[in-house]
């Protein structure tokens, strides 16, 4: 059952919440209560699946290395790999 609600807004707020209410065919009222119901969602909690759940932190302690040192990285052990493989 809607109630109504009494707000204090800047004036420049209010001046934009007319014209775009008026845009988009919307009352101001259904604009704030569409917004806080968006904004009810998105605060929810979303709970994450077991594999994500034990990602979560895992650079916390440590910075996640960029492209360039992950890259280096890799050729280097793969270098390592194909002269072991090689000399065998």
């Amino acid at each position: 059952m809607p109630k109504k609600l009494t707000l204090n807004i800047d004036d420049e707020l209010i001046s934009f919440a007319h014209s775009y209410s008026q845009q988009n065919g919307l009352s101001i009222s259904k604009l704030f209560e569409q917004y806080l119901a968006r904004l009810r969602t998105t605060e929810q909690k979303q709970e994450l699946n077991p594999k994500t759940a034990n990602l979560y932190g895992l650079f916390q302690d440590s910075p996640i290395p960029d492209k360039k040192q992950l890259r280096k990285s890799f050729h280097e052990k793969s270098s390592f790999y194909r002269r072991t493989v090689h000399n065998c």
